[in-house]
C-alpha cells in the first residue's frame, strides 16, 4: 500500500517490533532510506543494525524535527505507523508532498484528529490495512508476493527474522509478560511439539 520506491524515505514507527524489524530490512534492500522510532537507545542500536539510518527515541526527542533535520525539511515519503492516536497528526507534519501514510495498528490509540488543509496541501494518501479480514483470495495473492519479492531475500540471507526469544508452548504466558514488557527486541516464537 505504501509503494515503497527506491531512494525514497520510509519512517517505521515500532522499530523493534517483529513487524518493524522486517520493515527495516525489507525497505533497506530495497533502497530506501529508513528511519525509526523507539523507545530506547538499545532499541535504537538493533535498529541500525538491521539498516536504518537513524533511530529515533520519541520519548526523548520530537520525531518529527528529526525526521525534517534528516531529509532537509522535505518530509519522508512513506510512513508505516502502528502507533496511530496522537502520532497521526504528527505523522502529518513529517510527511513529504504525496506522502503515502499506512496505518496498521492503534497502540497509541483509535481516535485521531485530521487536518484536512494539511492533507489537501501535501496531498497525502491515507490509508490502513488489516490481513484478518481479507478474503482467502486476496490472502492467496499476498502470499504469491510475498514468495516472489520477499523470500529470495530471505534465501539470499539479505533480510533475517529478528527473534528475541524462543519458547514452549507450556510457557505462553511468560511470552505474553515479555510482550507487555517492553523488553522485546523482534518476535517471540512458541514452539509446538508435534
Amino acid at each position: 500500500l505504501g509503494q515503497l520506491q527506491r531512494g525514497e524515505t520510509i519512517l517505521i514507527h515500532g522499530g523493534s517490533s517483529g513487524i518493524g524489524t522486517t520493515a527495516i530490512q525489507l525497505a533497506a534492500a530495497r533502497g530506501a532510506r529508513v528511519f525509526t522510532t523507539v523507545r530506547s537507545a538499545e532499541k535504537a542500536r538493533t535498529c541500525l543494525k538491521l539498516g536504518a539510518e537513524a533511530a529515533i527515541d520519541y520519548t526523548s526527542e520530537d520525531f518529527v524535527e528529526s525526521v525534517l533535520k534528516l531529509t532537509k525539511d522535505k518530509g519522508v515519503d512513506v510512513i508505516l505507523d502502528m502507533r496511530g492516536g496522537d502520532f497521526f497528526a504528527q505523522n502529518m507534519r513529517a510527511a513529504a508532498q504525496q506522502a503515502r501514510l499506512v496505518s496498521i495498528a492503534s497502540l497509541a490509540g483509535r481516535k485521531a484528529t485530521l487536518d484536512i488543509p494539511t492533507m489537501m496541501k501535501k496531498r497525502l494518501t491515507i490509508t490502513g490495512s488489516t490481513l484478518r479480514a481479507r478474503a482467502v483470495e486476496e490472502k492467496t495473492k499476498i502470499a504469491q508476493e510475498l514468495a516472489r519479492e520477499v523470500w529470495p531475500l530471505l534465501d539470499e540471507n539479505k533480510i533475517k527474522p529478528k527473534i528475541f526469544r524462543t519458547l514452549p508452548l507450556a510457557d505462553a504466558a511468560e511470552a505474553h509478560r515479555l510482550l507487555e514488557s517492553n523488553e522485546v527486541v523482534g518476535k517471540v516464537v512458541l514452539l509446538c511439539d508435534t
